[in-house]
C-alpha cells in the first residue's frame, strides 16, 4: 500500500461526525468553524418529518426540524467531550424550544448522536453537569439518534463570516463568539 493511500485511510478512519442544535445555526457554525480539529461545519436541518425542508418552512416551526450544525472532526485533535463542552457554553441548554428571542421547536437544544458511544457520553456529561449544578435550571437538551441531514441553503453557510454587518450578527452572534474566543482561546485556530 502506498504512503498516500495509507495516509488517506488514516484520515478517513479518524474522522467522526456530530450534529448539534442550539438555537440559530449561525452562532454554532460561526464558533465551531474556528475550532482546531473541526474539519467542516455545515448548517442544516434535522429531526423533523418533512423531506427536503427549506428555511422558510423551518421558520414556521411546523416542520419538526431543528436548525443544526453538522460537524466533521478529527478526534485525535479534539475529543467528542470537548466539543460538547464548547456546545454547552454557546447556548442556554435550559431553555425549552427557544434561545433568547428565537422561539420555536426549530431552536431547541439537541445532540444528535451518530453512534451509541456518543449517546452514552452525551448522557453522562448531562448527568455530571446536573449533579454539579452548572446551570440554575434543569438541562432540557435532547439526546437523539441522528436522522437525515438536510444542508441549509448556500447563503446560510459560513453566514457570520460572510455577513458581519448583519444586525442579528452584530447584536447576537458577535458577543457570543467574543465570549467563546476568550473562554476557548487554546482551542481556536488563529488564522
Amino acid at each position: 500500500m502506498s504512503d498516500i493511500i495509507k495516509m488517506t485511510t488514516i484520515i478517513q478512519t479518524s474522522k467522526q461526525m456530530i450534529t448539534l442544535a442550539g438555537g440559530c445555526f449561525w452562532c454554532i457554525e460561526g464558533a465551531f468553524s474556528q475550532v482546531k480539529g473541526i474539519l467542516s461545519a455545515t448548517s442544516g436541518y434535522m429531526g423533523g418529518c418533512s423531506k427536503n425542508p427549506n428555511y422558510e418552512e423551518i421558520c414556521t416551526g411546523n416542520s419538526g426540524h431543528a436548525e443544526v450544525v453538522q460537524l466533521s472532526f478529527d478526534p485525535t485533535i479534539i475529543s467528542y467531550q470537548q466539543i460538547l463542552k464548547i456546545f454547552f457554553t454557546l447556548h442556554d441548554p435550559t431553555q425549552l424550544n427557544r434561545q433568547g428571542n428565537d422561539i420555536g421547536s426549530q431552536y431547541r437544544s439537541a445532540i444528535f448522536y451518530h453512534h451509541e458511544s456518543q449517546q452514552h457520553k452525551a448522557g453522562k456529561l448531562i448527568q455530571e453537569m446536573t449533579a454539579a449544578k452548572i446551570f440554575e435550571y434543569a438541562i432540557v437538551t435532547q439526546v437523539c439518534a441522528a436522522e437525515i441531514f438536510y444542508a441549509a441553503e448556500e447563503y446560510h453557510q459560513n453566514y457570520f463570516n460572510n455577513n458581519p454587518e448583519n444586525q442579528y450578527c452584530q447584536i447576537i452572534v458577535s458577543p457570543k463568539l467574543a465570549k467563546f474566543r476568550k473562554t476557548f482561546i487554546d482551542k481556536i485556530t488563529l488564522t
